[in-house]
């Protein structure tokens, strides 16, 4: 077989007078292959079948079958072949399907990948992109279990992104994050768009809950949902999320408490995200300088969040601290390693601290989120230190290596055992007592002493 650049020396070399053989020569190649390309008998970069094609006796039954069931697996219609007599390996038959594209398209199914995408306007503050990512393995200390969640936010016009890490995507720590995103971001447009996420809305249907519409309703914005299995009509959040989970969870620290993390995230959006260039009408310009209050036409955000309430559940430490977000709240010290479930509802200056059965048993003015700071009730203080010279003494400690036999209590004891035992087994215990078993070597010397000899 020639390759595609051998064929063109070829016809070249042919035009400009070269014999066959000249050319078989300085090719390195037989006289009868160079004549079958120069005459259009063969064509270069496609190898002549050394015999039959062992699957086309079996084009019609598999192109029949697979408009019969276009989800059929190839490995189910590769059993029937094997059975018909086919005897080729299965990647040979699945590259065969491939090559004559015996398999119909499936236009639900397919990605979109692919598919012919149109171009989507995105007017300058029309639009914000809303999508949790679900971030695996956080760092131990922060007690979250095998996933952290950041809510990331896009505005469509500018590509302008910003996140908030939570704990869960209940709806209060969706509406905490929506409300401190948009706060990030500088302010509300028309439209906030959403996946079908169940918080938001009914799945099935894509019809807002009664729960949402109020959250809508106190930002004033419009929900909007994307159609199901249509990724590729909220692609800039989606891009947003993979540049999230790739270029700053992957690197980020363990040591870093979620407080600092979320810290770690709005500098890389400052630092990196927003310094992206962008192609415009005008020319080009940086994220930045496109979301700014000019360019998005952004409205402002309410005073105060939607009242939503936060729930969490906490372990107190063992001096009857309860830590939440990055700050520590006392309770009392009958607590001190006891599970508690702290509440917070948005916009208020306080927090409930309760137990398990609800009971607020604490409540604190709440501190900045990461402040490291230390709130402590007098009363708690007072009940903690109480409680901790009440537990003191200045006793000894036992000594690990003293020797302390059976005493009269416990040697009493052990006769009533011995007694009761007696009274339940008669038969033990009587006669004399075991003696052991006793070796003399000297009785082994005089049994051996004849047996020196061979008889």
């Amino acid at each position: 077989m020639l390759t595609r650049e051998d064929d063109v020396d070829a016809h070249a070399l042919h035009r400009r007078g070269w014999t066959i053989s000249a050319i078989a020569r300085h090719l390195g190649h037989d006289r009868k292959t160079i004549r079958a390309y120069l005459n259009g008998d063969r064509v270069a970069g496609q190898r002549r079948p050394a015999g039959p094609d062992p699957f086309e006796p079996f084009i019609g039954y598999c192109r029949e079958r697979l408009v019969e069931d276009p989800h059929l697996w190839a490995q189910t219609l590769f059993d029937e072949v094997t059975k018909l007599g086919y005897a080729r390996s299965y990647p040979s038959f699945t590259r065969q399907l491939r090559t004559q594209r015996l398999r119909p398209h499936c236009e639900p199914c397919s990605p979109a990948k692919g598919r012919p995408a149109a171009v989507i306007e995105h007017p300058a503050g029309e639009e914000t992109q809303w999508d949790w990512v679900e971030l695996p393995d956080p760092p131990q200390q922060w007690g979250w279990g095998g996933k952290a969640f950041l809510l990331v936010g896009a505005l469509a016009h500018s590509g302008r992104w910003r996140g908030v890490l939570a704990a869960s995507m209940d709806q209060p720590h969706l509406v905490d994050a929506l409300d401190r995103t948009t706060r990030a971001l500088g302010g509300l447009s028309r439209v906030w768009r959403f996946d079908r996420m169940a918080t938001v809305c009914h799945p099935a249907s894509g019809r807002i809950t009664s729960s949402f519409a109020a959250v809508a309703k106190h930002y004033g914005v419009q929900v909007a949902i994307c159609p199901p299995r249509r990724g590729n009509r909220k692609g800039v959040v989606e891009k947003a999320n993979h540049t999230a989970a790739q270029r700053w969870w992957r690197t980020l620290p363990d040591e870093l408490t979620p407080e600092q993390a979320q810290a770690s995230l709005d500098d890389f959006c400052q630092l990196r995200a927003d310094v992206r260039i962008r192609a415009t009408a005008d020319g080009k310009a940086s994220v930045a300088a496109l979301a700014n209050a000019e360019g998005e036409r952004l409205r402002p955000v309410p005073a105060r969040p939607f009242p939503a309430t936060i729930t969490v559940q906490r372990l107190a430490s063992a001096q009857a601290l309860v830590a939440y977000r990055g700050n520590r709240y006392s309770v009392p010290p009958e607590l001190a390693h006891a599970t508690v479930t702290v509440s917070h509802r948005l916009g208020a200056h306080h927090l409930d601290i309760a137990t398990t059965n609800g009971t607020v048993i604490a409540q604190h003015r709440l501190a900045i989120d990461g402040a490291g700071v230390m709130v402590r009730d007098h009363g708690h203080v007072h009940a903690l230190n109480h409680a901790a010279l009440t537990a003191f003494t200045d006793a000894a400690p036992h000594r690990r290596k003293q020797r302390i036999p059976p005493g009269p209590a416990a040697r009493a004891a052990a006769d009533q055992l011995r007694t009761r035992h007696q009274a339940a087994d008669p038969g033990r215990g009587e006669g004399p007592p075991d003696q052991g078993v006793v070796i003399d070597l000297a009785r082994y010397a005089t049994a051996a002493k004849g047996r020196n000899t061979l008889t």
